[in-house]
């Protein structure tokens, strides 16, 4: 016959296993006691939308609802005695950036990123120009004739740097014709976040860096908080689990 005693240190294999689990998970982090963690939720702010800027048009956009432009679409056609050109540019507010890099005669190209791209603080912000048209010369641009390509912007909230992106078709013709329509726009709440090009929803991941994977099992709150609390909480889950067992 077992003693009370021998029952009382009796841990059924799945517990002990998981109380391992939880030991290597505390000793890698450098703790004498399971933390729990809980993640700073990234969230997106994102603004469906349908504008359409055409010949001389130009649209505001408003990435965070406060009222400032942070980008404004630019839509600029003339003519002279030889030919017509029509330009779309986006242009920052003071202080923000459209990601991008200067190119051929430091025109400040704006990049057409696709869905899946990164924009935050490692890219430069040196992009305004899109795409041009005109009757004599052709066309030039990155922004030529693409669907749902995004433009990745760089704005200030309460002087913090957010990051966005603007998502964009743009119809080109030989004939000094541009048109751009505008579907959508979003922004990353958190300063100095990298945003994801066409994500709309922020994430809520939780990364727990061992220097070894572990896989931790789904811990039930009341269990895991009396863990934490050390030995006596050892005992309350001892207690639990031969609960649990007894018929």
């Amino acid at each position: 016959m077992k003693t009370s005693g021998q029952s009382d240190s009796k841990i059924s294999p799945s517990t002990q296993q998981r109380l391992n689990m939880y030991a290597l998970a505390a000793s890698a982090a450098g703790l004498s006691v399971l933390a729990l963690v809980q993640s700073t939720e990234a969230r997106i702010i994102y603004t469906p939308v349908h504008h359409v800027v055409g010949k001389n048009g130009r649209f505001n956009i408003d990435l965070n609802h406060d009222k400032v432009a942070d980008l404004t679409l630019v839509n600029t056609h003339g003519c002279n005695t030889d030919f017509c050109m029509d330009a779309l540019s986006a242009v920052p507010a003071a202080g923000n950036g459209v990601q991008g890099m200067r190119g051929f005669l430091s025109i400040p190209y704006a990049s057409a990123l696709t869905g899946g791209a990164v924009i935050g603080p490692k890219q430069p912000f040196q992009g305004q120009f899109m795409a041009s048209s005109d009757s004599g010369q052709g066309t030039i641009g990155k922004w030529l004739n693409v669907n749902n390509r995004y433009l990745g912007v760089k704005f200030q909230i309460k002087g913090k740097t957010h990051f966005g992106w603007a998502r964009l078709s743009v119809h080109v013709t030989g004939a000094a014709f541009v048109s751009a329509t505008l579907t959508g726009y979003a922004y990353e709440t958190i300063p100095n976040k990298p945003i994801i090009a066409g994500r709309t929803k922020g994430s809520d991941d939780v990364e727990l860096e061992l220097g070894a994977t572990v896989t931790m099992p789904t811990p039930e709150p009341v269990t895991l908080g009396a863990l934490a609390t050390g030995s006596p909480g050892l005992s309350i889950w001892r207690r639990e689990e031969r609960a649990e067992s007894t018929p």
